[in-house]
């Protein structure tokens, strides 16, 4: 880059920062509630994100004392839950309800919009070197429409009949007849509005994310140089834009079925006896139409944790990531294939086998750009000079967590098996590992790793530490005894199984298995006592505590509106120069031009000047 381009670079964007200063006062309305920078927006998309995690987590330490203690009263919880508690036993369709609303919730709510909300608003503009979304009033627009989705969900759980109470998958026709059972009426009916919102904030935020990554990149900043975490970023937006207006025409036609009489998923249903009217319908399209976007779901969880994983390994490790092109391709590789491997979860359907030998083959494929990710981080890690912080241990863990999931995965894969094993525990050992857990060991390394630049503020590491070792450890207290039930036939989604002989030696697993979930639960609250904490009390951050090399670390500790008080930075080399050897510390940022490391340069690099 020569002088004269340099020079013209920062006068365009001298006036460009000029122009940006140039603002009013903001409201405390404009500034907190309904802000258009990104960064508040992210927070908000936090903030909800935790709010949810906590009604998620309370619904499944529920469910799990039924399951765990299923002869055992619970009368304490009677003032809290009223008639869904009776002689201190839960209701059976308010099992229901509380299996159905925590999927939702966490599968949606928080590993969706909790997870790429906060992460893809708060670093893609900060990491590609832009002031902002490239539409700050639509980016505003998505959190309020989840905010409108969130409202109408929480209503729900309160009403009279009960929340939705269909799985939440919400298969019809028990999602598709208000009359079917209790959870089948208003609480269906809001689930599924709150979805559609939901689904609209989704399209809105992909919309905006891949807009600002292809066209608001700073000066020098190609897609070869782009940190993992953006690529991650731009292909779940790609992934949601793609496959949600599926899911979205499916609840459109199940309010449909449900409302206005059609047949869209219904046919020949008899209810007490009484055939309804409904004709050639087929709830198997319903199944398609879901798992179309249900399996690209799976990896608009997992994607962003995938980025933030690189990011942070990459930087505590003190190494440059190794195979960098190959993880831009496995992710992509990912991207494509999950948009063929629905039918996986359909095996037990009725298929056609020969189709069923199509998705198996298609699954399996997918385990290859998913091993290749896998053995990276492991060459990254391998003789790195590793900071154990909070972040780096929660990092470690997704590997290893998404390692014992992703195995099982490929045991599911095969059409035999799964016939075999879909409707048992070991589906939900292997979906909680791989997924679920996964994704939030990824979102709590993002949390720990990013809190400095979020808030201004330092973490307490101790409470990180102890916060990590007893959710790693309950993780797999939880979901690796489940497994072994799972192959035996325990079967899921059984609300007591008392009554069955076969399975009363498992008792005292599943009590096990309640008392791990209980434990693991408790412990997120050291998490939030740190959090809140810090946010207020924390020890201030220096402008890079990690001596990380991406743009975020450019900016002041706590960045206006605008990120970049002065021109923005200009983009020299890849966001991965740690431990480079000749130079005079570990980590070189992105925006050092060659010039200024003579001493470390290598011979291609030489030929930037």
């Amino acid at each position: 880059m020569s002088s004269t381009d340099i020079s013209l670079h920062k006068d365009v964007h001298l006036e460009h920062d000029d122009h940006h200063d140039d603002h009013h006062d903001q409201s405390f309305l404009e500034k907190y509630i309904f802000s258009q920078d990104h960064k508040v927006i992210a927070k908000q998309f936090l903030f909800a994100g935790i709010f949810w995690a906590i009604i998620g987590g309370t619904f499944s330490s529920l469910f799990r004392l039924q399951l765990g203690f299923p002869d055992a009263t619970f009368t304490f919880l009677e003032p809290f839950l009223g008639k869904w508690v009776e002689g201190g036993k839960l209701n059976p369709e308010f099992y229901l309800a509380l299996v159905t609303m925590h999927g939702t919730i966490m599968v949606f709510f928080v590993l969706t919009a909790g997870l790429s909300g906060t992460f893809s608003n708060f670093l893609i503009p900060l990491q590609i070197g832009a002031r902002d979304m490239a539409s700050g009033f639509m980016n505003m627009l998505s959190f309020w429409f989840f905010f409108i989705a969130s409202v109408i969900m929480f209503y729900s759980i309160f009403l009279e009949t009960g929340p939705a109470a269909g799985g939440w998958t919400v298969y019809p026709p028990l999602s598709a007849l208000p009359q079917a059972i209790s959870g089948s009426g208003a609480g269906m009916t809001m689930w599924l509005v709150s979805m559609a919102l939901f689904i609209i904030s989704q399209l809105l935020g992909g919309v905006n994310y891949i807009t600002t990554v292809i066209n608001l990149r700073t000066r020098g900043l190609s897609m070869s140089k782009l940190p993992l975490t953006i690529w991650a970023f731009f292909l779940t937006a790609v992934l949601g834009l793609l496959a949600f207006p599926v899911l979205f025409s499916a609840a459109l036609l199940l309010i449909f079925d449900r409302s206005f009489g059609t047949s869209f998923f219904l046919s020949d249903i008899y209810v007490a006896g009484e055939a309804l009217s409904h004709t050639g319908g087929s709830p198997v399209l319903f199944q398609h139409l879901f798992w179309f976007l249900g399996h690209p779901e799976v990896y608009i969880v997992i994607l962003p944790t995938f980025g933030i994983v690189s990011e942070v390994i990459a930087t505590n490790a003190r190494k440059p990531i190794f195979g960098y092109r190959a993880m831009i391709g496995s992710m992509l590789g990912i991207a494509l294939l999950s948009f063929v491997v629905w039918a996986h979860h359909m095996f037990v359907s009725g298929m056609n086998p020969f189709l069923g030998s199509v998705f198996m083959f298609l699954t399996l494929i997918i385990a290859v750009p998913s091993a290749v990710k896998v053995f990276n981080w492991i060459a990254t890690l391998w003789r790195g000079n590793i900071n154990f912080t909070p972040a780096m241990l929660f990092s470690v863990a997704f590997v290893s967590l998404f390692i014992s999931g992703g195995v099982t995965g490929i045991i599911l894969g095969n059409s035999a098996l799964d016939i075999q094993l879909h409707d048992t525990y070991f589906v939900v050992a292997h979906f909680h590992l791989v997924m679920g857990s996964a994704a939030f060991f990824g979102m709590f390394a993002g949390v720990y790793h990013w809190f400095p630049k979020m808030f201004g503020r330092m973490m307490d590491e101790k409470l990180g530490y102890l916060h990590f070792w007893i959710t790693f450890a309950g993780v797999y207290l939880i979901f690796m005894p489940m497994h072994y039930i799972g192959i035996a036939g325990f079967p899921r989604r059984y609300y007591t199984w008392t009554g069955f002989d076969t399975f009363s030696t498992f008792m005292n697993m599943n009590t096990f298995i309640t008392v791990a979930a209980v434990i693991s639960f408790a412990a997120q609250f050291f998490f939030l006592f740190n959090f809140f904490y810090s946010i207020f009390k924390g020890r201030r951050a220096t402008e890079n505590p990690w001596k990380s090399n991406t743009l975020e670390w450019t900016t002041p500790v706590n960045p206006g509106h605008g990120n970049w008080p002065g021109p923005l930075p200009v983009v020299y080399r890849w966001p991965y120069d740690y431990s480079k050897p000749g130079a005079p510390e570990d980590f070189i940022p992105q925006n050092v031009p060659f010039s200024q490391t003579q001493s470390s340069n290598l011979p291609h690099e030489r030929d930037f000047e």
